[in-house]
């Protein structure tokens, strides 16, 4: 089980991490999703040692990580920006992996490299940023951790290869008990991936969910009436977003769904309709309530860089 408490950390004038809390269960893939700067490259870095916190706790079964090579032959990271030895070819980088993974299973390196169609005696330098991110995969899930990081683990694969990984993760989480967690801004990746979701917004923990969950207690309505009306009318319903055009309404709830329909089909409606959301919309709306929308962002900007981007 990975803990965090009250987890901080800063870098001179930006807080990265505030006061974060939260537990990840063994044997799970765990999804952290967030705006750019919400920290969760600081959390990984901070989960595998790389950082020390500045406050807080954050463990693994209890033990702290940072200075910790016990734990941290347990541990598997995939950075965002990846590092190879100037240079090597993958064999060399298996030679440094077996040199400090007690459990390096060779065998299994040899077969992850035929299945992904690299030249393990061929200088990763000269592979694509596809190649490369693969490459480190490999290296990684052949340590065989129980612990395995991935940060924003999809970048410049494509299709067949992403879905090859995901099945790879999925494989570790069932067959060895590993846990998991995928930092990622493409949602739709995480959606049929990971068991719970960890929105991070600012350095603190918006929410955390089952993703089942998540994605039933946010969910969208189209509703008519015969006569006019306004916003007013769902006073009784959490909305997090409203939008009229002519009778129609769209509107974005929070919620119970079943006791939801329920107020909505008191009301008489002339029409009704509830539809799922995606977890690509249940994020964009969850940081709009945050005031975190594309608008906001623009009129943060000076004029002069607003008419650039729109």
């Amino acid at each position: 089980m990975i803990k965090a408490e009250n987890l901080s950390k800063k870098f001179e004038n930006f807080i990265a991490l505030n006061s974060l809390t939260c537990t990840i269960p063994k044997g799970c893939i765990y999804g952290m999703v967030g705006s750019n700067g919400a920290g969760k490259s600081t959390f990984l870095r901070l989960i595998t040692g790389v950082y020390k916190a500045d406050g807080g706790t954050i463990t693994i079964e209890d033990k702290h990580v940072y200075e910790n090579p016990a734990i941290k032959d347990r541990i598997a990271y995939i950075p965002d920006e990846l590092f190879f030895l100037p240079g090597a070819s993958m064999n060399r980088m298996s030679d440094l992996y077996a040199s400090i993974y007690n459990n390096f299973d060779r065998a299994r390196y040899k077969y992850l490299t035929e299945a992904f169609g690299l030249d393990p005696k061929k200088s990763v330098n000269t592979f694509s940023k596809g190649m490369k991110r693969q490459a480190a995969i490999i290296l990684a899930i052949s340590s065989k951790p129980d612990y395995i990081f991935f940060d924003e683990t999809f970048d410049g694969l494509d299709p067949v290869m992403r879905n090859l990984v995901k099945s790879l993760i999925c494989d570790d989480v069932l067959e060895r008990k590993a846990t998991a967690i995928i930092t990622s801004h493409s949602l739709r990746e995480l959606e049929d991936t990971c068991d719970q979701l960890a929105l991070l917004h600012k350095g603190g923990l918006v929410l955390e969910s089952d993703v089942q969950n998540l994605k039933t207690s946010l969910f969208k309505v189209q509703i008519a009436f015969n006569d006019d009306y306004d916003k007013e009318r769902f006073q009784d319903i959490q909305m997090m977003h409203f939008k009229k055009s002519g009778s129609v309404s769209n509107i974005i709830v929070k919620g119970d769904r079943e006791e939801t329909v329920l107020k909505l089909k008191s009301m008489q409606p002339i029409l009704l309709d509830v539809l799922p959301l995606s977890l690509e919309e249940v994020f964009t709306y969850e940081m709009e309530a945050l005031g975190y929308s594309f608008e906001n962002v623009l009129n943060d900007l000076p004029k002069s860089e607003q008419k650039g981007a729109v």
